[in-house]
């Protein structure tokens, strides 16, 4: 009769090993959820600026005009970009779950300055302080949900994780929609310092670090006792990132290994062109679509409805691209966000606006995921957080030029020029992530060395 009961216990005289939890969706649940939590603040308060912007610019005691709400739009990515850029380093370094932390009370003290704020310049000094600690929300959220999903299903898992992105901009939609007219712009930003009182305390209880990170620091019995929790392979140390600064310098420079040199640029390119489609979208769509003549509250609900259709979009990319590939999905998402572009700046009927809106958003937000998703393809375990930080924080670029783009074409009144703009940079980021394969494949050719010629 074969032995029943523990199988790592029977017949052997060594210490048991313990039981370890297989690796599905269900065992690194909690993970998700905690990321899901921050980056949801992370969306809302992307959102949240293009909401209340009309507010802001009808009130007459504030004084932001359209061009400097632009260069403010800006002012917030500028301060993303700094954060991804650092915080993609040194999470390595000193942990993901602390970096996280301090990221999310960042972004709350910045909210606060927002609410605050007597002029447009304390208000651009809040929005900058608060893009430094979302900077390094999305690169260290990403690169937790995809150490710890399952291998097969890391698309899906991105695409899961980056709803939550969309539910806040839900819902900081619907507060521009409900609080900011019952009890004006400012007490939209004071829910921006909730994550301070609710999120940070969660993560800084529940959230596990990543088990690389602890190899690195020495730590390997909890990193294994880690890996065992939630059903995941046990890190070794090629996974494990090098600690101290030339570690930090050591990882930038990988980014540009052979099979990566190549590559890594297109990746920042598509990247700059999928954060100039969301954050363009997100911080002009309304005003956008006011000058083009729907009303105001129609105008804000386009806000509502593209997030709606991102939510859509996360679900339907990630089960297609890990069975097709993220590189074909965002190439695809990417042409289809621009003839969505073109299709809004022809003036349709409203009924007809709102599904183009709908189903631009289904592709334009999922198309930018899809990046991170191939991004996770091109750089191995050690490198993943700086890999993602540097294409997530290049990007940002495109973060800083959407808004003030945006705000410079509402000043010359040429706000219908920009849909012809979101769709040009749609075709630029369907090319860059499309030749990623082939960058990949240049680059290790160039690598691998020249045969000898053969002596007669």
């Amino acid at each position: 009769m074969p032995p029943t009961g523990n199988p790592s216990s029977a017949g052997t005289s060594g210490p048991a090993v313990p039981a370890v939890r297989r690796h599905t969706f269900r065992s690194v649940a909690p993970v998700l959820a905690l990321c899901w939590l921050a980056v949801f603040f992370d969306g809302m308060d992307v959102s949240v600026y293009g909401a209340v912007m009309p507010h802001m610019l009808d009130d007459p005691g504030f004084g932001l005009t359209p061009g400097a709400a632009g260069t403010i739009g800006s002012w917030t990515t500028f301060g993303m970009l700094i954060g991804s850029l650092g915080t993609g380093t040194v999470t390595d370094w000193l942990g993901r779950r602390p970096v996280l932390v301090a990221s999310v009370l960042l972004f709350s003290a910045g909210s606060a300055v927002c609410a605050l704020a007597g002029s447009p310049e304390l208000f651009g000094a809040g929005r900058f302080l608060a893009g430094l600690g979302l900077g390094g929300l999305m690169p260290i959220c990403l690169a937790l949900v995809m150490e710890f999903a399952p291998p097969r299903r890391i698309a899906l898992a991105t695409g899961l994780l980056m709803t939550s992105y969309h539910v806040g901009g839900m819902f900081a939609t619907g507060l521009g929609l409900t609080l900011a007219p019952a009890l004006g712009w400012r007490w939209v930003f004071w829910a921006g310092v909730l994550p301070a009182f609710v999120a940070a305390p969660l993560l800084l209880r529940l959230l596990p670090e990543s088990p690389g990170v602890l190899l690195a620091k020495g730590r390997a019995a909890d990193a294994d006792a880690i890996a065992d929790r939630y059903g995941i392979a046990r890190p070794v140390p090629a996974d494990a990132p090098t600690q101290g600064a030339k570690g930090r310098l050591d990882a930038i420079r990988a980014l540009f290994h052979p099979g990566a040199r190549w590559a890594t640029p297109l990746l920042w390119l598509a990247s700059f062109c999928g954060l100039l489609l969301i954050y363009g979208v997100n911080t002009w769509l309304p005003q956008m679509m006011r000058a083009s003549g729907y009303g105001l509250t129609s105008s804000v609900s386009f806000l509502l409805i593209i997030n709606v259709g991102a939510i859509v979009g996360m679900f339907v990319a990630g089960p297609i691209a890990d069975r097709y590939g993220p590189v074909r999905v965002a190439v695809t998402w990417f042409l289809l966000t621009a003839g969505g572009a073109l299709l809004l700046g022809a003036h349709l009927p409203l009924g007809l606006t709102y599904v183009v809106v709908a189903a631009t958003g289904v592709v334009l937000f999922s198309a930018q995921v899809m990046v991170y998703a191939a991004a996770n393809r091109v750089y191995p375990a050690h490198e993943r957080a700086t890999g993602i930080g540097w294409v997530t924080g290049i990007g940002r670029t495109g973060a800083v030029v959407g808004p003030w783009l945006g705000g410079t074409l509402a000043a010359s009144g040429n706000d219908q020029l920009g849909f012809t703009v979101f769709a040009l940079a749609g075709l630029m980021g369907a090319v860059a992530i499309g030749v990623v394969p082939l960058a990949r494949r240049i680059g290790r050719r160039a690598d691998e060395p020249s045969p000898e010629p053969v002596r007669a």
